[in-house]
C-alpha cells in the first residue's frame, strides 16, 4: 500500500482504516484507531531525528542533523519554525527534563537549554577522553540523565565532524552513561551493544531498553534491542529481547519509546517497503505485535499531544504523526 500512497499536502483523503497501520497480534496490539490516518506534517529535512514533546508549551522539537538546525512544530495551529535552534552543533536526540528544559545530544557534547535561553554543557568527556558523539537521551524521576554515545557524528562527516583516529570506533568504547543530578558525576552503565542508539525506560523504571545499530560499522553486530534490569543507578543482566528480522529481512533499530502498557515502539529502516517505519514489540517476550509502515526510514519517535496519544515520527526527510489508542509511558 505504501508505495502507491501520496502523503503530500494535496493528497486525496485516506480511506479508513489506514492500511499502513498493521495489527500483527490483535490480542496484544490494541493501539490502532480505526478512524485516523498517518499524516505527513513536514518534509524538507536531510536527516530528521530526535523528536521530543514539550507538554508545557504544547510543541514538538526535532533535529535536522546535516542542516545543523532544530525545528519546532506548534500543536495549536500546526505552525512550523524551521530554525528553532540554528546552528544546533549538529544536534541529534532530544528530551525534556521534569522542569521543562530541553536536553540535546549535540555532536560533541550533552547540553541543556535553560529557561533564560542560556546553554549549560552537562558532559563533553568521559574517562578523560572526548565523548564520541551523544545520540539519544532520557531522564529519570530521580533527576539523572541517561544517554547513549555511539559516535555517529564523529565518524560521519555528513552528520558531524570526522575524528582523526582513523578507526571505526572514534575516541573510546561506545557506551551508555548516567549523569547524576546531585553530584554531576558521569558513570558508564553499559557497553554491551556495539553501537548503543535509542534508549527508553519501562513504565515502572525497572527495565531499560537499548537499540543496537552496530551493524552499520561492525560485521559481528546484530540488529537487536537489549533489555537490562535497572536497580538504583546500576544496570544488570543484559540480554537481547528483540530481533528485528521480519520475513527474512532485517533493518537496524534506531530510536524507541515505550507506551503505558509497556509495549516498545521502535523506529526502523534501511530495508524498504513493508519494513521501514515503526515496529511495535511486546515487553514480555519481544515478539512483534504491530507496525506503522512509512515510505521513509524512521530514525526516531515520541508520544505527544494534549493526551500524549499522538505518535510523532521523524523519518529521513519528513515528520509524520498518527493518533494511537495508547499513551506514552513518560514525559518524552
Amino acid at each position: 500500500m505504501t508505495s502507491k500512497r501520496d502523503f503530500g499536502a494535496n493528497a486525496e483523503p485516506q480511506r479508513y482504516p489506514d492500511p499502513d497501520i498493521v495489527v500483527i497480534d490483535p490480542k496484544r496490539f490494541k493501539a490502532k484507531v480505526g478512524n485516523t490516518a498517518i499524516k505527513r506534517l513536514y518534509t524538507g529535512c536531510l536527516w530528521a531525528e530526535g523528536p521530543a514533546w514539550n507538554a508545557q508549551g504544547q510543541y514538538l522539537v526535532w533535529s535536522d542533523i546535516p542542516n545543523n538546525r532544530q525545528l519546532l512544530y506548534l500543536d495549536n495551529d500546526g505552525h512550523i519554525s524551521e530554525q528553532f535552534h540554528k546552528p544546533s552543533n549538529e544536534a541529534n536526540g532530544n528530551t525534556f527534563d521534569f522542569e521543562g528544559r530541553q536536553i540535546a545530544c549535540e555532536r560533541t557534547r550533552l547540553v541543556r537549554y535553560e529557561h533564560n535561553g542560556s546553554v549549560t554543557v552537562l558532559a563533553d568527556q568521559a574517562n578523560g577522553k572526548p565523548l564520541n558523539s551523544p545520540n539519544d537521551v532520557v531522564v529519570h524521576p530521580d533527576g539523572s540523565i541517561w544517554f547513549t554515545d555511539p559516535g555517529y557524528g564523529a565518524i560521519i562527516l555528513y552528520e558531524g565532524q570526522r575524528s582523526e583516529t582513523g578507526a571505526t570506533q572514534p575516541y573510546q568504547k561506545e557506551a551508555v552513561y548516567r549523569l547524576d543530578a546531585k553530584t554531576g558525576q558521569l558513570s558508564k552503565v553499559a557497553d554491551e551493544p556495539f553501537k548503543p542508539n535509542g534508549l527508553a525506560f519501562s513504565p515502572d523504571y525497572k527495565k531499560v531498553y537499548i537499540a543496537d545499530s552496530g551493524i552499520t560499522h561492525y560485521p559481528d553486530a546484530k540488529n537487536i534491542v537489549w533489555q537490562y534490569d535497572l536497580n538504583g543507578d546500576k544496570l544488570s543482566n543484559p540480554r537481547p529481547l528483540i530481533d528485528m528480522e521480519l520475513n527474512g529481512r532485517t533493518g537496524f533499530p534506531d530510536g524507541l519509546r515505550v507506551d503505558t502498557e509497556g509495549n516498545i515502539w521502535v523506529g526502523a529502516g534501511w530495508v524498504g517497503e513493508g519494513y521501514d517505519g515503526v515496529q511495535v514489540f511486546a515487553p514480555a517476550d519481544g515478539q512483534r505485535i504491530g507496525q506503522i509502515r512509512l515510505p521513509e526510514c524512521c530514525a526516531n519517535l515520541c508520544f505527544g499531544g494534549k493526551k500524549r496519544n499522538r505518535l510523532f515520527m521523524t523519518a529521513s526527510q519528513s515528520l509524520y504523526a498518527v493518533y494511537v489508542e495508547t499513551q506514552g509511558a513518560h514525559i518524552c
